[in-house]
């Protein structure tokens, strides 16, 4: 149950004022920048591999963020032809640390008892782009992104632990990041509170994107059309996949499952992100090596 001063959602670089790098560090080429199309503040991290430079919540290593939410909401964008990486370390029901990271450079899932290393395959606005389906450097039209990890739930499928809370963030180059925010509730973008309430949404834990969170929309114009959205492990997926990616012309998380043959793409229906694809190729999971 989230503690009452993180309901209904907790944006992380408010709460723990990111700007003033008191409860947080920064390593190398990190900017504060004030992006016009955004509309706010954005951070810019840069730098030649992914050590170089980062940042990190909370400052010390030996601290923990104690976020309970079961949601974890990254407002983001991979730098055009670069490669990005991000750790998250969450604490288990039994106090264990597991580290769940993702990034362009992982060329394939691997894993131990306490490291999840995820593929993410970067998308692009063009059709041709977004289809090429394999991790590399991010293309040069790839879009925000609201990314969004059900932290309890990868947990559950890949260690076959119980999630207990968000212990820290490591925001390593080449990202522009606008936001992140921990929930209980499912936020779904592009909707209206109006239509929210006719939808039902709130039957099934759901609600609008907050204000605060939410990437701008032009008037006349549709928030799929214009930015990225990846739930992760993606809603109707029984099996277990391995990668995070999205599919062309809507948002989606493709995932990649061990040891089964490729089948056909499966279109899952919703009000909002109703072209969830679940793509299983073939591939064994690895161990993984000692972290960055």
């Amino acid at each position: 149950v989230l503690a009452a001063w993180q309901r209904p959602y907790l944006n992380i670089f408010k709460h723990f004022r990111v700007e003033e790098w008191k409860r947080s560090a920064k390593e190398g080429d990190v900017a504060a920048l004030t992006d016009t199309r955004l509309k706010g503040t954005i951070y810019r991290i840069r730098g030649s591999n992914p050590a170089s430079s980062y940042l990190q919540l909370p400052r010390a290593g030996t601290q923990s963020l104690g976020l309970t939410g079961r949601y974890l909401y990254l407002l983001f964008r991979p730098l055009p032809r670069k490669h990005f990486l991000v750790h998250l370390d969450v604490t288990t029901e039994e106090n264990q640390v597991v580290r769940i990271s993702f990034s362009n450079l992982f060329k394939e899932f691997k894993s131990s008892a306490t490291w999840l290393q995820f593929p993410f395959v970067c998308g692009g606005a063009s059709e041709g782009t977004a289809r090429r389906g394999a991790p590399g450097a991010a293309p040069a039209d790839t879009r925000w992104t609201c990314l969004v990890l059900d932290l309890p739930s990868i947990l559950t499928l890949y260690l076959s632990r119980r999630y207990s809370h968000l212990r820290g963030v490591k925001l390593c180059c080449n990202l522009l990041v606008k936001n992140l925010c921990t929930s209980d509730l499912l936020f779904e973008p592009g909707v209206t509170l109006a239509e929210a309430r006719l939808g039902g949404l709130s039957c099934r834990g759901a609600a609008p994107m907050p204000r605060e969170l939410a990437f701008p929309v032009p008037k006349g114009e549709k928030w799929h059309d214009l930015y990225d959205y990846i739930r992760f492990p993606s809603e109707g997926a029984k099996l277990l996949h391995n990668s995070i990616q999205r599919s062309f012309p809507r948002p989606v998380a493709v995932l990649e499952e061990p040891g089964r043959p490729l089948p056909q793409l499966v279109t899952l229906s919703r009000a909002v992100c109703d072209r969830v694809s679940l793509v299983q190729q073939t591939t064994s999971p690895k161990t993984v090596s000692a972290p960055w």
